[in-house]
């Protein structure tokens, strides 16, 4: 059996007639466009997502993908916190590993995958705030209020791997990490 399709389709009269319909009523309701434009983004899947441009990595052992703060540099990163859908969620740390030797490292808060707010542990200082730009405390000083939440919430991080640690019977890295939460909550003073 052979189904033959003889619809033509809507004349350019029946398209002039539908979009009186559909785009009429817009100037006799101003909030119509608003809202339509934010259905739009959002359905085109601009609204609420993350920026496309941001690099994501990939734990080597977990497999869960987060983006790294650019301050960290490129190299091998490791997650140890919390990983939700398969993206780092919560408190935690981000550590490079440079060869056999341990890196920077970003202790803080991530949803979805992207840092929020923390701290970078550098070699020769810290880099405190809110993730923008790729990086932590990117851009402007950060407000002193900024600063002190991005150390406490690092400081709860590092106590959060030390728990970790702990719970494997690891009591060197364990008292390691509560030392270094310890350092990081004398930052906020």
């Amino acid at each position: 059996m052979v189904i033959v399709d003889d619809m033509e389709g809507p004349s350019p009269r029946e398209h002039e007639i539908m979009a009186k319909r559909v785009f009429g009523g817009i100037r006799r309701s101003p909030a119509i466009v608003p809202i339509a434009l934010v259905i739009i983004l959002y359905l085109n899947g601009t609204g609420g997502a993350a920026p496309a441009d941001l690099h994501w990595s990939q734990d080597p052992g977990s497999h869960c993908k987060f983006v790294a703060p650019a301050s960290l540099t490129s190299g091998h990163t490791f997650w140890i916190g919390a990983c939700v859908d398969g993206k780092a969620s919560g408190e935690g740390m981000l550590r490079r590993r440079d060869g056999d030797r341990p890196g920077s490292a970003f202790f803080g808060r991530m949803k979805d995958g992207v840092p929020q707010i923390g701290v970078v542990d550098l070699a020769d200082g810290y880099r405190a705030g809110s993730f923008s730009d790729g990086d932590i405390g990117a851009g402007a000083e950060p407000d002193p209020q900024n600063r002190i939440d991005a150390f406490r919430i690092a400081a709860e991080a590092a106590r959060s791997v030390s728990a970790k640690y702990a719970g494997e019977n690891n009591a060197g890295s364990a008292h390691l990490y509560e030392e270094l939460a310890k350092t990081l909550e004398l930052q906020t003073e």
